[in-house]
């Protein structure tokens, strides 16, 4: 679809006419407050964002981790050799 040179302008006008509304409602207070509303949210959900993407990381150690262990629960438990006996000590010389 082609846009014209009469789109073109009617879009300009429209965008400019837009920016000049949000000039206009953040010289209120109230447009204030929302302006710092819209932008608190945004860096809320970037750090969100960054979060998550963290727990993802850690899910994946913690799926091989608990392979792992699963693995080391199927082998048979290693049997303890019986304790070796000190060898008896000789006895003393007797003194003369």
């Amino acid at each position: 679809m082609a846009t014209t040179k009469k789109d073109k302008d009617l879009l300009a006008r429209l965008a400019d006419a837009g920016e000049d509304a949000i000039v206009q409602l953040t010289k209120t207070a109230a447009g204030k407050a929302l302006v710092d509303a819209a932008n608190q949210t945004r860096n809320r959900v970037d750090e969100l964002a960054k979060r998550v993407r963290g727990y993802e990381a850690l899910e994946k150690r913690v799926a091989v981790l608990e392979k792992q262990l699963a693995a080391q629960k199927k082998k048979p438990a290693a049997r303890k050799s019986a304790a070796r006996k000190p060898a008896a000590s000789k006895p003393a010389a007797p003194k003369t």
